[in-house]
């Protein structure tokens, strides 16, 4: 083999590991839309925090995904995050589903749980669901926990009389 060919078959391998490594990284993104149907449902969801929610993240049900956000934006009159949910037209729910906000894991990606209720009218294209429960944050309860424990002072809850301490041996050998 010469070297030209060498060059040729190294530039071919190359580039399709570059390709390899743009397509996962747009899979990790939730940037393609291989497989997805188009078609759907939207539905509105009003939350009072999203969080880290993001467009195109998932939307869940029983950890199966069955639809993805389609937009999210602020309502000017109310300022709550109104979350466009578009979902797949397979899967039907009831008016009476609760919408929430979750995390994969302790620092994953967020995404949009329905938890289906017992109705028996289903969501049709444009409804709102009523039942919604917003992000939980991180940092939000970790001040709220620091903040009480501070309140509480050195000596516990306030009210809390504090342990009696034992008597301290001495450790020298030596009476006093």
């Amino acid at each position: 083999m010469t070297q030209r060919a060498i060059d040729l078959w190294v530039g071919i391998f190359v580039a399709i590991g570059l390709a390899a490594l743009l397509f996962l990284a747009l899979k990790v993104g939730n940037l393609l839309k291989f497989n997805e149907d188009a078609h759907g449902y939207v539905i509105e969801a009003r939350f009072d925090n999203i969080g880290n929610l993001k467009p195109r993240a998932p939307v869940r049900s029983a950890g199966v995904v069955v639809g993805r956000v389609e937009s999210i934006a602020l309502d000017g009159k109310t300022f709550e995050a109104v979350a466009r949910l578009r979902i797949d037209n397979r899967f039907q729910f009831t008016r009476d589903t609760i919408a929430a906000i979750y995390t994969s894991g302790l620092l994953g990606e967020q995404f949009v749980g329905l938890e289906a209720g017992g109705d028996t009218v289903m969501l049709k294209d444009g409804d709102t669901l009523r039942k919604t429960q917003s992000a939980m944050q991180l940092e939000k309860l970790v001040s709220q926990f620091l903040f009480s424990r501070a309140a509480d002072g050195p000596s516990g809850p306030a009210g809390a009389t504090p342990a009696p301490t034992p008597p301290s041996s001495s450790s020298s050998g030596v009476k006093p």
